[in-house]
């Protein structure tokens, strides 16, 4: 059995939700930092809008692979496996 909304996909999801989460967080919070010892104000803020669009890109695709599950063509995010 299994497929795209089975317990072992869910798990896989929570778990890059996390790592992703993780890693923003972390750049987010050194950057900062990072940025005021070299002086380099700007380069702070084009990153936060870049880690934006990158955010914004990963749902927009997330949400199509999920309808292509509820249609049945079996999405095509590689990241998580779908066992058939």
């Amino acid at each position: 059995m299994g497929g795209c909304f089975s317990l072992g996909w869910v798990e896989q999801l929570l778990v890059w939700l996390v790592i992703v989460c993780a890693i923003i967080a972390v750049l987010r919070l050194f950057l900062p930092w990072i940025a005021a010892q070299l002086g380099l104000g700007i380069i702070v803020q084009i990153v936060n809008i870049i880690l934006w669009a990158i955010i914004c890109i990963y749902v927009i695709y997330f949400v199509f692979m999920l309808l292509e599950c509820l249609v049945g063509s079996g999405g095509g995010l590689s990241l998580f496996p779908h066992s058939r």
